[in-house]
């Protein structure tokens, strides 16, 4: 969560955090614009996938509380931008920084993360996987035919 998503809502000693909704509803637009198309862009490079799907399986949850909905949108629009603190395109370094976002959010938020979030990610990842693995299969199938062809 940024600092421009959060307020302080109470004055004197106790600082409690609320979720900016303007910020939330924008959040919430990026990742279900992006999400997806930078997760298959990806598949081989980023070593938090089953974290990261049920992430976006429990933000999208209509029955998760707005408070950790919002902290986990906060973490996956992070991912989804195309800037952040550390290039994605580095090599090792590369989705250090979004790993270390995605955790902290779902640590913070672990209890609103369902068993349900998590099988549904480890199916969507078995079924992207595969269908990756099938792609690159095929290709190398065309290229080692003589005629282009199957």
């Amino acid at each position: 969560m940024t600092a421009s998503s959060v307020s302080s809502s109470l004055g004197t000693g106790t600082a409690l955090t609320v979720p900016d909704p303007v910020r939330v509803e924008r959040d919430e637009r990026l990742v279900r614009r992006r999400f997806w198309q930078k997760l298959r862009a990806n598949l081989h490079r980023v070593p938090f996938l089953e974290e990261l799907l049920a992430a976006y399986f429990c933000a999208t949850d209509p029955s998760t509380p707005y408070r950790a909905k919002a902290i986990l949108l906060a973490a996956l629009a992070y991912f989804v931008m195309p800037v952040d603190a550390v290039p994605d395109w580095l090599l090792i370094a590369g989705f250090t920084d979004d790993a270390a976002v995605l955790a902290a959010a779902v640590q913070t938020v672990r209890t609103n993360l369902t068993p349900a979030h998590w099988l549904r990610a480890k199916k969507i990842l078995r079924a992207e996987m595969g269908s990756v693995e099938t792609d690159v299969e095929d290709r190398d199938e065309t290229a080692q035919s003589p005629s282009g062809a199957h």
